[in-house]
């Protein structure tokens, strides 16, 4: 594995597939790119309260579930338990993505409460992710080589999705080697240090990618999470191994990350349609590549929780906070006639964008 993440890399198929340079070259559409600017000009402002009142409340609602599929004696209940565990958890995991985005300054303390409640926990500090999802959002990175969360898995082989899917089944155990092993070792090793900071820091799919040594603050912040994260991951290791905490416990906690994991990579399977070629691609392109599963629709509530469900939308304002999408949406659809581009991202549920995917791979392996 190339990559450690919630959506680990698939490290052995092709980079690229043979160049098909369309998406690329749709021009943006102005109309569009206008209207999200001045319809959400309002919208910028994180609510706190309705910040800390979501992620705590999943917080607690996961470890509760935890300790009830730990402790209930019926194994019906337990699996459910460890279900409602699972969400929950998946929720809380899933703010990283709007601490990448935030200014800490309007939220003073999510993200320290966020890394000690779930980052260092789950083994997904902060700066897993602050640093690398930025560059995807970068205007001339995305889709291209140089994008760490982009692979073109709708032009590669049949058999990478479901090797994509499968691949986070692992990523618990990955993470837990990477902080309790390769992270101490790294201290002593030069070349391993250089290793891991390039390619076992950043959660992403490209397995290309290689991030840069941090510098500054957020040097001195990836290395306090780093340490911790890593004590962490070796006092488990410890306590598992010397019967202080049961095998039992850890392998419900090994499931329970595993079943995040897996559901948020189906998750990063849909959020686009993965056919750009390596091209730099215009910003109606990317909208376009991008996916809205918005409402009718109501299981996206709990695979794409935390605002994903306006993924497309959250490409056109990458700063409006996550309570605020439905209402951008709801504005640019009443606003935005029938032939904009806009109404093409929206997509109805889970089914038909796998399939839509799927369908594409079959015919590329043709």
């Amino acid at each position: 594995m190339d990559s450690l993440s919630l959506k680990p890399a698939i490290a052995d198929v092709p980079a690229r597939a043979p160049a098909r340079p369309v998406s690329g070259r749709i021009a943006d559409d102005m109309a569009m790119l206008r209207a999200a600017a001045e319809l959400t000009r309002d919208l910028h402002l994180a609510n706190p309260r309705i910040y800390w009142t979501d992620f705590l409340l999943s917080v607690a609602i996961g470890y509760a579930g935890f300790v009830a599929a730990v402790m209930l004696a019926s194994p019906a209940l337990a699996v459910l338990a460890g279900l409602v565990s699972m969400l929950a958890l998946y929720r809380a995991e899933s703010f990283i993505h709007e601490v990448s985005h935030m200014k800490h300054a309007t939220l003073p303390g999510f993200r320290l409460a966020w890394n000690l409640f779930i980052g260092i926990p789950m083994m997904v500090p902060s700066f897993m992710y602050e640093g690398v999802h930025n560059l995807h959002h970068a205007r001339t990175r995305y889709g291209t080589v140089d994008d760490p969360e982009y692979l073109p898995l709708a032009l590669m082989k049949p058999w990478t999705l479901p090797a994509f899917i499968l691949a986070s089944l692992l990523a618990p155990i990955a993470l837990i080697f990477r902080f309790a092993v390769l992270g101490p070792l790294s201290l002593l090793i030069p070349s391993l240090r250089r290793a891991v900071v390039a390619r076992y820091s950043g959660l992403a799919i490209n397995p290309q990618f290689q991030r840069r040594a941090p510098e500054g603050e957020a040097k001195a912040l990836w290395n306090r999470l780093e340490i911790a994260t890593s004590i962490w991951a070796v006092a488990l290791v410890a306590t598992v191994a010397s019967g202080i905490i049961p095998l039992r416990v850890f392998l419900i906690f090994l499931a329970i990350a595993s079943a995040v994991a897996v559901v948020n990579q189906v998750r990063t399977l849909v959020a686009h349609l993965w056919e750009n070629d390596g091209e730099a691609m215009t910003v109606t392109a990317q909208y376009l590549d991008s996916v809205n599963v918005p409402p009718p629709a109501l299981l996206p509530v709990l695979w794409a929780p935390v605002g994903l469900r306006y993924h497309a939308l959250h490409h056109l304002i990458p700063s409006v906070p996550y309570h605020a999408l439905g209402e951008a949406h709801r504005r640019l659809k009443a606003t935005l006639d029938g032939q904009s581009p806009y109404h093409r991202a929206n997509y109805k549920g889970l089914p038909g964008l796998v399939l839509k995917i799927a369908r594409s791979t079959v015919a590329r392996g043709r």
